[in-house]
């Protein structure tokens, strides 16, 4: 940090400092902050990106609070009027440290920006935010949450009027906009009847469209499902849902309770094995065949299958194959697969996913990470081809897009039924998958995530992707077909660069020979870079021994980046 950042980082404390109307408990925060914290919470404003706002919560330019937050409204709220676009914005919020009052602070704002919002009155899932927007035929939407991110964190994801996050085109738009506000303590609210409440009797609206994905609905009910909600928004929707359509579903009640501290988890992401702990131990005790754990906001979903009397976690990619495999072959069996179908996915997500959907006449379209654009991809096509399923690596699925972004309640749903179906059949989603293998290849793929937190962090991801930028990995044994260097925007393969159609992004993808490849990318919305890998071999084990030797290399050379 030169003295001019220096300089700029304690001009911003002092302002904090003098404001006399300050939030008593930021009040009191910012007095205790030493110059190391100091630094990290003004040397910069929290950056609004393609995913919105996430970050830490506490006092500072660089947190989430109630000023970034009403910043971040009035930013949204100006680009809406700025663009014409017409209608209320819908509002919802997850389970943590002030998502209500940031949820209701954000409906102030609009109000005194004269625009109409629609705010739920309890908490509710993303996706049904989502939904949301689409039936009040919102101008946009709020959700305020960090997902799957620790309890120290929260976030705030801005939504277009077809129910999909932000493409980068219009978050560059709101970012001006919040540009243009000079003085974060002069953003003004309201409240008035602009604000209306959305009732807890609107979740069935919603849920007669998630009952429409049923295929084998007359299929006697088996199966016994373990659930947890990990204290958030799947919580009121779910066990109510699954329970109406017959299935055995069992909560893990203490998971249950509504809770900003996740205190009775140990992880608050279900792509972490210690967010099944407790609720695969409860599984055990009620001899359930399947459990199910959705993040806070409800829009991921893990599972953890009883195969041979032993829960086996899956993959968010293998459960993807499992989703997409069932609908597609279950609907041939019925000829109910259109002429033309678009399955969605990201270039960070299994090989498996367009081998199954082209098996079976499937158009594919490959996004990079993000749902947001594979909600913008939908909407393209909504008239070209029929939406036959959508996701990514990261747990998220959507299987119709009467929303338009990762949905766990959908991905519940159709995961209860295909676990009901293969028990009748005698068979665990495990043998499923291991069906799939048999016709398709045996995939794996592993995501490698490095967190480097604060100024240095930053400096040293930037250092990363430019070695690997100028340095491609070499695999023994495996040609380099391709590189994808999504942030110069080029294609380079026999040394040859065409142009890539992908919007601009620090993205590095590497493709080799018998479906291999490598994925650099810094989150979008954490302090870390991730690394992930895709392999296709003649076993699980060879494939993940093939990895892991990748990996470990790749790690050793990051440690000697400086």
């Amino acid at each position: 940090m030169n003295v001019g950042d220096k300089m700029e980082h304690l001009k911003r404390y002092n302002e904090w400092k003098a404001y006399e109307s300050l939030d008593e408990a930021l009040k009191k925060e910012l007095n205790e902050l030493s110059d190391d914290d100091i630094k990290e919470a003004f040397y910069r404003d929290l950056e609004f990106g393609t995913g919105g706002l996430r970050g830490l919560m506490g006092v500072g330019t660089n947190r989430i609070n109630l000023y970034t937050i009403r910043r971040a409204t009035l930013g949204f709220a100006n680009y809406l009027l700025g663009e014409k676009i017409d209608g209320g914005v819908a509002i919802s919020y997850d389970n943590r440290k002030d998502s209500r009052v940031f949820a209701i602070e954000s409906a102030k704002v609009l109000a005194y920006c004269g625009i109409k919002s629609y705010v739920y009155r309890n908490l509710r899932p993303t996706p049904m935010l989502s939904y949301a927007v689409r039936h009040f035929d919102c101008a946009g939407g709020i959700m305020i949450t960090a997902s799957h991110n620790p309890k120290e964190y929260n976030g705030y994801k801005a939504y277009d009027k077809t129910g999909a996050q932000l493409n980068p085109h219009d978050a560059i738009r709101v970012v001006e906009e919040i540009l243009k506000i000079e003085n974060i303590f002069d953003v003004k609210t309201l409240e008035n009847d602009l604000i209306h409440y959305i009732e807890d009797d609107f979740d069935w609206i919603y849920l007669e469209d998630v009952k429409k994905i049923a295929i084998n609905s007359d299929e006697p009910r088996s199966v016994k499902i373990a659930y947890s909600p990990l204290h958030g928004t799947g919580g009121p929707i779910i066990p109510k849902f699954l329970t109406k359509m017959g299935y055995d579903l069992n909560i893990y009640t203490p998971q249950l309770m509504v809770d900003p501290t996740f205190s009775k988890t140990r992880s608050s992401n279900p792509e972490e094995a210690l967010a099944f702990e407790y609720s695969i131990e409860y599984a055990k005790e009620i001899k359930a065949d399947i459990v199910m754990v959705t993040d806070p906001d409800a829009d991921r979903l893990g599972i953890a299958v009883k195969h041979n009397n032993e829960f086996m976690l899956l993959t968010g990619n293998q459960t993807a194959a499992i989703e997409l495999f069932y609908l597609l072959d279950e609907k041939k069996k019925r000829d109910l697969l259109p002429k033309k179908g678009f399955v969605y996915t990201t270039n960070v997500t299994t090989d498996l996913i367009p081998r199954i959907a082209k098996s079976y006449g499937m158009d594919v379209v490959t996004t990079l990470t993000g749902f947001k654009f594979i909600g913008e991809q939908a909407e393209k096509n909504k008239d070209v081809g029929a939406y036959m399923f959508g996701c990514e690596e990261s747990y998220g699925s959507l299987v119709l897009d009467f929303v338009r972004d990762k949905d766990a309640v959908q991905a519940v749903y159709l995961l209860a039924e295909i676990s009901n179906v293969m028990k009748n059949r005698g068979m665990t989603l495990i043998d499923y998958l291991e069906h799939i293998y048999k016709i398709y290849g045996y995939y794996v793929e592993y995501t490698q995530s490095i967190t480097l937190k604060g100024i240095s962090g930053v400096e040293k991801i930037d250092k990363i992707m430019e070695y690997y930028r100028a340095n491609p990995p070499v695999l023994h044994q495996k040609k380099l077909l391709y590189m994808d260097d999504v942030l110069k925007g080029i294609h380079v393969e026999d040394e040859k660069e065409t142009k890539l159609d992908y919007p601009t992004s620090n993205v590095l993808k590497y493709v080799y020979e018998n479906d291999t490849w490598i994925v650099f990318r810094p989150s979008g919305t954490e302090p870390k870079i991730k690394i992930y890998y895709g392999t296709k071999h003649k076993s699980i084990a060879d494939a993940k021994a093939f990895i892991d030797g990748i990996n470990q290399k790749i790690k050793q050379d990051i440690e000697r980046i400086e």
